[in-house]
């Protein structure tokens, strides 16, 4: 998608001038080897600089480096590994060089550049996203793997799919497998791959999970919107990829509740119920036990009537509220715990409530004086909602022909 004919990178190598750019993909997907074979395609000189081990002075001491080469009439690539490990002064200081042309910048990240790179920086580079390796992508390494330097072991279809599987997208992880592999096919002095011996052989990691990064809430947002779009078996699939993958179960947990909050709300109350009940169960039975309790609760929250409307009254209460002014309690709605206060007339018309028709006071209000209905909450007509907006209808009409009396 970037570098087949027509595509956007082997355009610009067609160009016959390198420009400054962001690599923006999963670890092991082929960003720094990207940036060599730019410099290569370039005759460029190529300078690597880690964002976790650089700082300003390895900035400026590879800048010293560029104008030397740039003297020597060759131009200089500056990569820079996890870019988004720069903080805001360390990527400032790549500013003026980038800008002046001296270097042509090529930054690898694992986030999105959008939230961790500088806006100055982004817009001096055009930014590539680079994709998960497929299954069969990551056959043909392994294929070409064993051609070059492992032609001694013989890998069956299972073992190659179990390593393939393992490698989760990622073709480093792959390499690293192979070579583990290698090295236990010696020690068991066997050259037949199975993939039982894989399984035995191998300390296998878990799945690419980034617990801080795009992946993180990529999965999260993938998770909510599963139980959303009332989708049980969605739904279970990312809760169980996020566990798998060692996401912390009691934030799940706290999302979850989150959830039926958000998306269920009075339309079906059990939802909340069950979701604090699960929160609860796994903050008793921990891993594994209590991992069942929150499979359980985005199963019932995924087949449970939906509702928003709660989620947006309270929305634009707050919002309403944050940009109005203070608005004067009614007199009738005060408080009158003193004999001044019932002579200031606090309190003085409130109805009580519980001794009218049908415990309503028709016609009653209950906002500022000057404040019109808002209207804020809208039963939907689906589950218990359905029964509170008939409610809500009849009390309506209640008020309206108390007022015309």
């Amino acid at each position: 998608h970037l570098l087949g004919p027509g595509k956007p990178l082997r355009l610009a190598f067609d160009s016959g001038k390198p420009h400054s750019m962001i690599l923006w993909g999963p670890p092991g997907v082929g960003k720094t080897t990207l940036a060599r074979l730019t410099a290569n395609a370039f005759a460029c000189e190529f300078i690597a600089l880690s964002a976790v081990f650089s700082g300003v002075k390895d900035i400026r001491a590879a800048m010293e480096r560029a104008e030397q080469n740039l003297a020597m009439g060759k131009h200089t690539i500056l990569f820079v590994d996890e870019i988004h490990r720069f903080n805001k002064s360390q990527q400032d200081a790549l500013l003026p060089y980038a800008e002046s042309g001296l270097v042509t910048l090529i930054g690898a990240t694992t986030e999105n550049p959008s939230f961790e790179v500088n806006s100055a920086l982004l817009s001096r580079a055009q930014v590539y996203v680079l994709k998960s390796l497929t299954d069969e992508e990551l056959k043909q390494l392994l294929a070409r793997a064993q051609t070059s330097v492992l032609p001694h072991l013989l890998f069956d279809e299972a073992a190659i799919n179990t390593l393939v599987g393992y490698a989760d997208g990622d073709a480093r992880r792959l390499l690293n497998l192979l070579e583990q592999t290698n090295t236990a096919s010696s020690a068991a002095q066997t050259n037949r791959i199975t993939a039982e011996f894989i399984q035995n052989a191998l300390t296998l990691n878990a799945r690419r999970f980034d617990k801080g990064g795009d992946n993180f809430y990529d999965q999260i947002s993938a998770l909510h919107k599963s139980v959303r779009g009332s989708n049980p078996d969605a739904a279970l699939y990312w809760l169980c990829r996020m566990l798998d993958g060692g996401a912390d179960a009691k934030y799940l947990s706290r999302r979850i509740v989150r959830m039926a909050w958000e998306d269920i709300g009075l339309a079906d109350p059990r939802a909340i119920q069950i979701a604090n009940d699960a929160a609860n169960t796994y903050e008793r039975l921990g891993s594994p036990e209590g991992e069942l309790a929150l499979g359980q609760a985005v199963i019932y929250l995924a087949i449970a009537a939906k509702s928003n409307a709660g989620y947006n009254a309270f929305n634009q209460a707050m919002a309403f509220v944050k940009q109005d002014k203070s608005r004067e309690v009614p007199v009738h709605l005060r408080n009158a715990p003193t004999k001044l206060m019932k002579e200031l007339g606090y309190g003085h018309a409130y109805r009580y409530a519980h001794d009218e028709p049908h415990a309503y006071a028709a016609g009653e209000t209950y906002l500022p004086d000057d404040m019109p209905e808002p209207g804020w909450y809208a039963p939907v007509p689906r589950g218990m909602e359905a029964k509170i907006g008939d409610k809500l209808t009849w009390l309506r009409d209640l008020d309206k022909k108390a007022r015309e009396e």
